[in-house]
């Protein structure tokens, strides 16, 4: 595709569009996570949260060196959302109208219908659906009980894009602490369920680091590695580190010429009971779990426009997933970042600030369990001369700032400089990271990528469980998240 560079902007620009997207084979996990390497430190001389560099300071951008017009723009936007709760407002609207909106649901497709009908009205362009073909995963009934004298019901969920038990599968248990020890063939797992001990550590403050990368890898391969040794079924520790016996679903993967066996998710309490009493003696469980694949189902990725003035051709995607898994009403992941992006384009065209280039705003479907959205997204418009592309799906704390997918030190350095723009909505740390998996066909073929960072140090508290609702949103927080995504995107656009 044709990579667009655009003027100085205030800082040393030139060059960031090239050789930016971070190309490379995508991740295993589905989504994918963020390569390990996006996260590591910048170089020397990296600005710190406020665009000014940590040595004698050469190089960095003070705000009055900002252009007038770059400074006068994130004031009007700064100062347009304070107060306002209307992104919440419509959260709360399609949260409590069609609930969760797992692939294939009409759900899914009576949400999508509201976002073009919505944008439409708001005066965007060419609001308008994208037909995509997408998996239609079916959860069905499913239970997991311990079996003998001293038995119970545990609460659980089957893991995305599973298959069924057939009826009852009754079978013993056995414990391994994470996936490598299931890898190296310790224990002897033939004819049994095996439950993946796989614990994610407390959440980092000080590197602001979840370790969700590593503890994934148990839900994403467990079935696959389980499967190959001829356990009958795989159970995996929730994926998170705080529960209140909640169970977290998510995608799995199965390789082929590997035999599919059942895969689900147990509570944080549960697994720490399964481990405690197989360490007593034998276990038996019986899980039942009615999922099923049906043929796949239409649905579409929503796009509409804020069509630029003068180079109109040229575009910077905004958006997140309007899928969600089919437990609680999926606010956090990732209504928020579709109410984000949809808020961010309206709020430009309230304050007619109609940048140069085109703002796209792209509400992408089935991220969660297999992204077909992407990837019809990449597949028709790859082609077009995308300068960049900022995804939402991290939540919707209190705004931080934004990661910047580029291993190039002047690259980062470049976009960091505009940080104290985003000081009036507490955006301002701008630093290496990663775009997101929506985005991440076009990463991958050169095109910049970013992601939204509010404060993630509750969001795999909620993330994939019935947790996830509206309630968990904070208004004023989800206001100024779309007030820094509609900033970035207008200084990506725009230029003197």
């Amino acid at each position: 595709m044709k990579v667009v560079s655009i003027p100085r902007l205030g800082c040393a620009f030139a060059a960031v569009l090239l050789g930016c997207g971070g190309k490379g084979p995508a991740p295993e996990a589905i989504p994918p996570v963020p390569p390990p390497g996006l996260f590591a430190d910048a170089g020397p001389g990296v600005e710190d949260d406020f665009g000014f560099e940590d040595d004698e300071g050469e190089g960095a951008v003070a705000p009055a060196q900002l252009p007038a017009w770059a400074q006068e723009a994130a004031r009007q936007i700064t100062a347009h959302a304070d107060g306002k709760t209307r992104a919440w407002e419509r959260l709360a609207y399609v949260a409590d109208r069609f609930g969760h909106r797992l692939s294939g649901s009409k759900a899914l497709e009576d949400t999508i219908d509201w976002a073009v009908e919505t944008m439409a009205k708001d005066g965007l362009d060419n609001a308008r659906r994208e037909k995509v073909m997408v998996p239609h995963w079916v959860r069905g009934k499913e239970s997991l009980r311990v079996l003998g004298e001293h038995g119970r019901e545990l609460r659980m969920l089957g893991l995305g894009m599973s298959v069924g038990t057939r009826g009852a599968l009754r079978a013993e248990l056995v414990v391994v602490e994470n996936l490598e020890q299931l890898q190296r063939g310790d224990l002897d797992v033939k004819g049994k369920i095996v439950l993946i001990d796989q614990r994610m550590p407390p959440f980092d403050h000080e590197r602001q680091e979840s370790g969700y990368g590593h503890a994934v890898q148990g839900r994403s391969r467990g079935a696959i590695e389980a499967g190959k040794r001829g356990a009958r079924a795989v159970l995996v520790r929730s994926v998170t580190a705080i529960s209140l016996d909640s169970p977290h679903t998510g995608a799995m993967q199965y390789e082929d010429g590997v035999p599919k066996i059942p895969a689900a998710a147990v509570t944080l309490e549960a697994a720490e009971y399964l481990v405690r009493e197989a360490a007593r003696g034998k276990v038996e469980l019986e899980l039942r779990m009615e999922a099923k694949h049906l043929p796949d189902a239409p649905s579409a990725n929503v796009v509409a426009e804020l069509r630029g003035r003068d180079k109109p051709e040229e575009i910077v995607v905004i958006g997140g997933h309007i899928d969600s898994w089919d437990v609680g009403d999926g606010s956090t992941d990732d209504g928020a970042g579709c109410m984000m992006a949809m808020e961010a384009a309206l709020m430009l065209r309230e304050l007619e600030l109609v940048p140069r280039r085109t703002i796209r705003v792209v509400l992408f479907t089935n991220e969660e369990n297999g992204l077909r959205g992407a990837k019809a997204y990449f597949e028709a418009h790859g082609d077009e001369p995308h300068v960049a592309a900022i995804e939402a799906d991290s939540g919707s704390g209190a705004p931080r700032g934004f990661g910047i997918a580029s291993e190039d030190g002047e690259v980062v350095r470049a976009i960091a400089d505009w940080s104290p723009l985003f000081a009036g909505l507490g955006a301002t740390e701008i630093d290496k990271g990663w775009g997101g998996a929506d985005i991440s066909p076009l990463m991958d073929d050169g095109v910049l990528g970013l992601s939204l960072q509010p404060d993630h140090s509750h969001y795999f508290d909620l993330h994939h469980s019935p947790a996830d609702t509206i309630e968990k949103i904070d208004p004023a927080n989800l206001q100024k998240n779309a007030a820094a995504m509609a900033l970035m995107a207008y200084l990506l656009a725009e230029r003197e």
